[in-house]
C-alpha cells in the first residue's frame, strides 16, 4: 500500500545556518498545527469514511503530510548543521541539544514534545472535515508567520510550497466535506 520514492516532495538546499528559524521551524513538526499531527489525525479518521472515496483522500493526504514531516525534518537538520553546542546554547536550544543533539524530535516551537492530544477523531464524518480544514487553516497561518520571520530564500521557497499544499489540502476537504453534506439522506457515519 505504501510506497517511498526516495526524494523530498520539493527540493530542500539551505546553505545558511540559522538557529533562530531551526527554534521556530520545529513547530511544523510537533506543533498542535504541525505536519506529524495531520498525518496522524487524517490516518486515525479514514477509517470512519463511509465510502473508499473519503478513505482514499484521508489516506492519501496523510501520506503527503508525512512527506512534510520528512521536510521539515531535513530543514530543520540544514538550519543547525554545523552549529556549536555553544551557539545552540545561545539561540535557547541547549535544552533541545542536551535531550536530542542534533537529532529530529518533534516538538513546538516552545520545546514543548508532540502529544497525540492535539488532534481528533470522533467518528463523526462531518464534524472530523470540519477539524481538518481548520487544522489546515492553522497550518497555513503557521507558515504564512514563518515565512514573515525568514530572510534566506533558500527556507522560504520551501516553506511557500508546503502553505501550498495546505490550501490544496483544505479545498479537497472541503470537496469532500460538501459531497457528504449534500445528501443528508444516507448516515455520515
Amino acid at each position: 500500500m505504501y510506497k517511498y520514492a526516495k526524494k523530498l516532495n520539493y527540493p530542500i538546499n539551505i546553505k545558511k545556518k540559522d538557529l533562530k528559524m531551526a527554534r521556530y521551524i520545529r513547530t511544523q513538526l510537533g506543533g498542535p498545527a504541525g505536519e506529524l499531527a495531520a498525518a496522524l489525525r487524517y490516518f486515525s479518521q479514514k477509517f470512519s469514511m463511509p465510502d473508499d472515496k473519503g478513505k482514499a483522500l484521508l489516506n492519501d493526504i496523510a501520506c503527503e503530510e508525512l512527506g512534510h514531516c520528512e521536510m521539515i525534518g531535513t530543514i530543520f537538520k540544514e538550519l543547525i548543521k554545523d552549529a556549536t553546542p555553544e551557539e545552540l546554547e545561545a539561540a535557547n536550544l541547549g535544552d533541545y541539544f542536551t535531550d536530542h543533539g542534533r537529532g529530529i524530535y518533534p516538538t513546538d516551537a516552545s520545546g514543548v514534545p508532540f502529544n497525540a492530544f492535539v488532534f481528533s477523531s470522533t467518528g463523526e464524518v462531518l464534524a472530523d472535515l470540519s477539524e481538518d480544514m481548520a487544522a489546515e487553516e492553522k497550518a497555513r497561518a503557521t507558515y504564512e508567520n514563518l515565512i514573515d520571520l525568514a530572510t534566506d530564500e533558500d527556507l522560504i521557497g520551501p516553506l511557500l510550497f508546503l502553505r501550498q499544499r495546505e490550501i490544496v489540502h483544505f479545498n479537497r476537504f472541503k470537496e469532500l466535506y460538501d459531497y457528504y453534506k449534500k445528501d443528508m439522506t444516507k448516515d455520515p457515519r
